[in-house]
């Protein structure tokens, strides 16, 4: 019998090709996870694992009531714990200082250039110029540091041992303002006062149905400004954790010198982003009101100068501004937070409770550690008090024994005590053997007995270590009182800006070529010089008269609609080319405008003429939408290419074809149906046979005819007519 060869185990070559699910399960996954638990979303604490390492390497190396140390010297030490580099690293802990203003209690108190939150470009000093230390504020991180009241883990390389969490005596989690973005998700946290956060805790604590919004109105943000506040809009947020609010600058008019001086702007923007935004509307003709924009920032603030033009109102361009510019921004909430390692969008109610449950942990925890500190010494107390009833004995014992390692052995025998306490008693100093120091520390037992029972109670019962909780809560409220920065204003106090106050109206004529070149020129300009000037071959093909506010539409042979203002085009002059359309408008490729309209106020009737002898009428208002969109697609058919369009129309509009068969036909708009739908291909005004197609449509009135009533049908499909030799097109052009 043949032996079976054995079956070869086979191993992937590295070039071999490879599943995808398999690839994002082994090597994905693994960072993602990564990402989301270890890097980008804060724990219940507060924190994320960057913030967590720095600060506790600070606390470790004494920072806390020491003097300040380069902030190099703190970087150096954080990479023990931080396996990232020393720019990674900086920049953690710059966001963190009372420099940099980032947060509305920093945990780190600096000393040189940190940069500023709200500034884009003041770039902050090299870690070897600047010096730090932990902010007094941060005993509130540390206090149970050293009690058991959190696990500790090993570093990276395992040789240190590092918390996991620092058990922060505050809901920090709301107090600080927290950002990440991880793998398929994003944390977004506000900042709250710190005073209203804790007053929210203690409420909630001790009656579960609390209104939140009664302690805590809404968040405070370190760069001050006002927040637009809507009560359900903002219950909304404190129910999911999710949601957005505005925030406006604030500002004050010096009316001597004509300028408005900005001195607080949202968080989520800076001087820069604003400056550029208002430079860029200058440019574009649409902040005419402004002469000048200056940062006037110095080391008492922030300031932004605006110089206003005679006679403009601040009020007015303040409501503009913020309308245009980010003066005024949305802060979208993402409560996102890590809980037992996994992540959670939680509300503030629910980051509260788990918040308390974790600190009634780690209370917990800490008085177990003091209650089993304060056994372990009443322990040895009783061990030294046996020794009171025969000091003489416990001398002699020591005296007799031959070997210092029966010592130990020969004192448990003779008091009947066990080896810590034998321990404790061998190590007693000769000149403490005597009967004061034994009975100074014995008298110790009975306090030590009454701490012990209460302690033992404490740990047996939620509710006192909830008393304890709320006690702390209120210490950090008397300690580190603090005034919220961020006013609340009603959205009913907030000026709405319209656009249309601020512009001007005035009369207009518009012009658009067959190349898609549009022109909106004043009728003084015209007057002055009305010779167009035209690309070789270019013509126009549309013309009308208006005012400088009125919306235009444009359709386009791509069968879309782009919707716009008059006032969004600068006034020309007919000796130059106009606005491209394609690129003012961002058309597509290709696409060109063929039709130029003003709906009005969308109540007329519009009809198109195709190539196919087809006609069809719809009404103006299904080009009329909620939103402010504008491009449409679907304008009108595209089964047949368009030959002209006629706005507006009504029953007795009188509408002349042309074909290529040297026919016309004159019909009443009223003989086509009002369609719903702009894409309909509508109904058959004019019979072709053959290949001939409609070559030109115009009103009765432009088609130049000498007998009208010849071409006039009763009903529609029609042959039409044959022209005249009077009306033939030859003719037409010998007039």
């Amino acid at each position: 019998m043949a032996k079976k060869p054995e079956k070869k185990e086979y191993k992937e070559h590295p070039s071999t090709p490879q599943r995808i699910t398999d690839t994002l399960r082994e090597n994905y996954m693994p960072y993602a996870m990564s990402v989301i638990v270890s890097r980008a979303i804060p724990e219940i604490d507060g924190f994320k694992p960057s913030h967590r390492k720095l600060l506790y390497t600070m606390y470790k190396k004494g920072l806390l009531n020491g003097n300040r140390t380069k902030s190099a010297n703190i970087v150096g030490e954080t990479m023990k714990l931080n396996p990232h580099g020393d720019g990674a690293i900086y920049e953690t802990m710059v966001r963190l200082t009372r420099g940099n203003e980032a947060l509305l209690n920093p945990f780190v108190d600096s000393k040189g250039n940190f940069g500023k939150v709200y500034s884009r470009d003041m770039a902050y000093a090299a870690p070897r110029y600047t010096e730090a230390k932990l902010d007094a504020f941060c005993a509130e991180l540390f206090r149970d540091i050293d009690c058991d009241a959190v696990d500790f883990v090993d570093n990276y390389d395992g040789t240190m041992k590092e918390p996991s969490l620092l058990p922060t005596t505050f809901p920090n989690i709301l107090a600080s303002a927290n950002t990440g973005i991880a793998v398929g998700m994003a944390s977004n946290f506000c900042g709250f006062n710190l005073a209203e956060v804790c007053r929210t805790a203690i409420a909630c604590i001790k009656d579960p149905a609390h209104d939140l919004l009664s302690t805590l109105p809404a968040p405070d943000f370190s760069t001050g400004g006002e927040l637009i506040y809507d009560e359900n809009e903002m219950r909304a947020i404190y129910e999911s954790g999710r949601g957005s609010f505005k925030v406006r600058a604030k500002w004050e008019y010096q009316k001597k010198e004509n300028i408005i001086e900005v001195t607080e702007i949202p968080y989520t923007t800076t001087i820069e982003a604003i400056i550029d935004k208002v430079a860029e509307l200058a440019k574009a003709g649409k902040l005419r009101e402004i002469a000048d924009i200056r940062d006037e920032t110095d080391l008492s603030g922030l300031k932004l100068a605006i110089d206003l033009k005679r006679g403009t109102d601040p009020d007015k361009l303040m409501a503009k501004l913020m309308k245009m510019t980010p003066l005024m921004d949305s802060f979208s909430c993402n409560f996102n937070v890590l809980i037992g390692g996994l992540p959670r969008v939680l509300g503030v109610r629910q980051v509260l409770d788990e918040w308390t449950a974790w600190r009634t942990e780690c209370v917990r925890r800490r008085v177990y550690f003091d209650l089993n500190k304060k056994k372990d010494k009443l322990h040895l107390l009783h061990g030294l008090a046996k020794i009171l009833l025969d000091i003489d004995k416990a001398i002699r014992i020591i005296r007799e024994t031959a070997e210092e390692a029966e010592v130990i052995p020969n004192l448990m025998i003779g008091f009947g005590i066990d080896q810590i306490q034998a321990e404790y008693i061998a190590d007693i100093r000769l000149r403490n053997i005597n009967k004061e120091y034994i009975l100074k520390r014995t008298q110790e037992t009975e306090a030590l007995e009454k701490e012990i029972k209460k302690l033992e109670e404490i740990v047996g019962s939620k509710a006192k270590i909830r008393n304890i909780i709320v006690a702390e809560l209120e210490q950090v409220i008397k300690k580190y009182p603090s005034e919220r920065r961020t006013k609340l204003v009603t959205a009913e106090a907030v000026p709405v800006f319209d656009e249309t106050e601020h512009i001007e109206d005035y009369p207009v004529l518009l012009f658009l070529t067959r190349e898609g070149y549009f022109k909106k020129i004043t009728p003084q300009s015209f007057r002055m010089g009305s010779e167009h000037k035209l690309k070789d071959g270019d013509e126009i093909v549309w013309q009308a008269e208006t005012t400088n506010k009125a919306e235009i539409i444009f359709l386009t042979n791509m069968q879309q609609a782009y919707k716009a203002r008059l006032y969004d085009f600068d006034d020309c002059k007919a000796s130059a080319l106009g606005d491209y359309l394609a690129s003012k408008l961002g058309m597509d490729e290709g696409e060109t405008p063929v039709f130029a309209f003003q709906p009005g106020d969308y109540k007329g009737i519009m009809a198109v003429v195709f190539q196919n002898g087809k006609a069809a009428r719809f009404s103006i208002d299904s080009f009329e939408t909620k939103t402010n969109r504008r491009r449409l697609t679907g304008a009108y058919s595209g089964k047949s290419p368009a030959v002209q369009f006629f706005f507006p129309v009504d029953e007795t509009t009188e509408i002349t074809m042309f074909s290529t068969a040297n026919r016309a036909l004159t019909f009443r708009a009223g003989m086509l149906d009002i369609k719903a739908s702009r894409s309909t291909q509508g109904v058959q005004a004019m019979v072709l046979r053959g290949k001939h197609t409609v070559t030109r449509a115009v009103r009765m009135e432009d088609a130049a005819l000498t007998d009208n009533g010849r071409y006039r049908c009763r009903s529609i499909p029609s042959i039409g007519a044959l022209l005249t030799d009077e009306d033939l097109p030859d003719k037409q052009l010998t007039l």
